[in-house]
């Protein structure tokens, strides 16, 4: 989870190789800041960066429901 400077953070980025702009250029610049933490969470967790992973995604919360685990 990103606070709100993510949006300066990213019209700042420049775009890659690949023409793209790049998460990991985000969380460096949260690492150069010295701002970057990390937690654990319980329950499940899945992408849902493409239409197949977020049905598959959108099947676990209607089965599961939302992070819900066992």
């Amino acid at each position: 989870m990103y606070d709100g400077r993510v949006w300066d953070i990213i019209k700042n980025l420049k775009p890659s190789d690949r023409g793209e702009l790049e998460i990991t250029d985000v969380n460096n610049w949260y690492i150069q800041d010295g701002t970057m933490t990390a937690d654990l969470l319980d329950g499940w967790w899945t992408d849902a960066g493409t239409f197949d992973s977020l049905l598959s995604a959108s099947q676990l919360v209607s089965e599961t429901g939302a992070n819900k685990m066992g």
